[in-house]
């Protein structure tokens, strides 16, 4: 997949408790197709991932959904676990 996505802006929406795997797997597949991916969070910050009922990584938030816009990216990647 590499290049498929050259400077596509990708928002990836997730809050606390996303499973991590289900964001990590994702994103690194984005990075890989050369977009740009950009985590949105509902707050400015960090977000938790969890690993089943672990406690993951912490993810700094790129930019605030309400901050976030629309029309800035290409696509948007909804995580889910």
């Amino acid at each position: 997949m590499s290049g498929e996505l050259n400077g596509k802006r990708v928002a990836v929406l997730a809050t606390d408790g996303v499973e991590q795997a289900e964001l990590d797997q994702p994103w690194q597949a984005l990075v890989d197709a050369g977009a740009r991916p950009e985590l949105v969070g509902l707050e400015a910050g960090t977000i938790t991932a969890y690993q089943h009922i672990d406690k993951g990584d912490s993810k700094d938030v790129d930019v605030a959904v309400s901050d976030a816009d629309p029309g800035s990216y290409d696509a948007l990647v909804l995580p889910a676990g």
